[in-house]
């Protein structure tokens, strides 16, 4: 599943007061895990930054005065985007600011129906709050000591560390990985595994081996021990043979002794 976590400044509060965006950041999600792939722009808003939106976010008319209007950047943005669920933390506000940039360039808007907001899912979750971004990050642990400013794609990135936690997804990815780390450490150690020279002493006597197989004699045809193949060792504990003698025994076990010498040998050197 992919999804796209998103993020905008802007020069206001209010889209249909004339206010316009100025920079937006994309993060890609692929099953719920950030892929590292990302779209971020800065947008000329094609009037004047207030000062107050200057503090926010530190972007001046000055420096975006040179930067591409939203129409030229409208179809990269649309490719990227896609038609993946999108992520926002007051996805609403961020929604009606790039509805009223896609209507400006003559592109379709983007669906409320596709919108995951991240903030209605701290509310649920915590009902007392705070849920601001920043307090999600105190309460996850979530590193945000370079968010000095509002930066459209640094809060994307710092939103899907957010989102992930909100909904479980981080905890999944833990176990995942040490699952991963788990097979990759066996996988590492069978292939160095070296055969001993010569086997481990069996450590039952000669009495409790012959105690055994007098039991599993007394559990009947269908006894899930006779699928085993019972063996012998010299007391040099060197060699094996196959016990052919063994009541109810299957014969294809029987021819199978070097098997289950190489077998016995390859325990022996991985205990």
């Amino acid at each position: 599943m992919r999804e796209i976590v998103l993020d905008t400044e802007t020069t206001g509060l209010d889209p249909f007061a004339g206010h316009r965006m100025v920079e937006i950041g994309c993060v890609e999600l692929i099953n719920r895990m950030p892929t590292g792939r990302h779209f971020h722009r800065y947008v000329n808003p094609e009037r004047e930054v207030p000062e107050e939106a200057f503090a926010v976010h530190g972007l001046s008319s000055e420096f975006l005065k040179d930067k591409p209007a939203f129409a030229d950047i409208a179809d990269e943005l649309l490719s990227f985007i896609g038609d993946a669920p999108l992520v926002a933390h007051n996805a609403v506000f961020d929604l009606g600011f790039l509805n009223a940039e896609l209507e400006r360039a003559g592109k379709a808007a983007v669906r409320h129906e596709r919108l995951v907001d991240t903030l209605l899912l701290a509310r649920r979750k915590y009902p007392a709050g705070p849920n601001r971004l920043d307090d999600l990050c105190a309460r996850y642990g979530i590193d945000n000591s370079r968010r000095t400013t509002h930066g459209a794609l640094l809060d994307a990135k710092i939103l899907a560390d957010v989102y992930l936690e909100l909904i479980g997804a981080r905890q999944a990815q833990l176990l995942l990985v040490e699952a991963r780390d788990a097979t990759s450490g066996a996988a590492a150690l069978a292939s160095g595994i070296r055969l001993r020279p010569h086997a481990l002493p069996p450590r039952l006597s000669l009495e409790e081996r012959q105690a055994h197989q007098a039991f599993i004699a007394t559990l009947g045809e269908h006894a899930i021990w006779r699928e085993y193949l019972p063996f012998e060792r010299t007391e040099e504990g060197e060699s094996q043979t196959a016990r052919a003698d063994m009541p109810g025994l299957p014969a294809a076990h029987i021819g199978g002794a070097e098997t289950a010498e190489a077998s016995y040998v390859a325990a022996g050197a991985a205990g």
